[in-house]
């Protein structure tokens, strides 16, 4: 077993407060995986799984919080993907790490800093989304949570037209310019520019890029991946494309 007080004081020492934090969720959490039989694989990847973890407790809370409110809705998406991520042994240890993080007031700066020079852009761009699924939980933006979304994309370093991308996969479907902000495209692109943006943005959310995350994070990523797909068809048959 790892100590949890162990990684949180190694956090501490590298990271400080904020690293702390996340050093015992990751222990925690870690432990309560292997108590429930979950494979832990190599050592590394699932140091670097659990962190992401950890951090993403902690701006799961800021996120619930940010509209005044936790809503049942949003306690059940993030209910569901802890359990099918660390199983039910290592996702109550999550929810409850979660339900304390609720009753704290957590700077998300310096998580938010820590977040941009630990981890990839993949990553980065699969934990924004993951928040706007909790954002999105009962069907409406509330436009505190839209602030929140704005900064914390500003501050991992993610670029404005992967804000925009990743936001117009919630849009309605009624929304004519959605697949076009989806692909990052004008929607006077040429047809050749429509193929090329379609293939960078395939290359840029293929699910096997966080793969080493766990099987929830790669179901994230492979729903954006289908979103691009979606996207590009739906385009190519508008403009009359084979």
């Amino acid at each position: 077993m790892v100590s949890p007080w162990l990684t949180g004081a190694l956090g501490w020492a590298f990271f400080g407060p904020i690293g702390g934090l996340l050093g015992y969720a990751a222990g925690s959490i870690y432990n309560a995986a292997q108590r429930g039989s979950i494979a832990a694989g190599p050592a590394g990847p699932e140091a670097a799984r659990n962190s992401f973890m950890a951090s993403l407790l902690v701006l799961t809370a800021a996120m619930m919080k940010a509209d005044g409110r936790a809503t049942r809705s949003e306690l059940n998406v993030v209910k569901q993907f802890f359990r099918q991520q660390f199983g039910s042994a290592g996702g109550a240890q999550a929810l409850q790490m979660l339900r304390d993080l609720l009753q704290k007031d957590i700077p998300v700066g310096p998580v938010c800093r820590q977040i941009r020079a630990h981890m990839n852009y993949s990553q980065r761009l699969t934990l924004l989304h993951f928040l706007y699924t909790i954002a999105y939980a009962d069907g409406t933006l509330h436009p505190a949570e839209d602030r929140l979304l704005q900064q914390l994309a500003a501050e991992f370093g993610i670029r404005a037209p992967d804000i925009r991308s990743i936001a117009a996969m919630f849009a309605p479907t009624s929304d004519p310019m959605a697949d076009y902000r989806v692909l990052e495209l004008s929607p006077n692109a040429t047809d050749d520019e429509l193929r090329k943006a379609y293939r960078r943005m395939s290359m840029k959310h293929h699910p096997d890029k966080v793969a080493h995350l766990g099987p929830e994070f790669q179901k994230s990523a492979t729903e954006k991946f289908q979103r691009v797909n979606a996207a590009y068809t739906t385009i190519k048959k508008a403009r009359g494309m084979t």
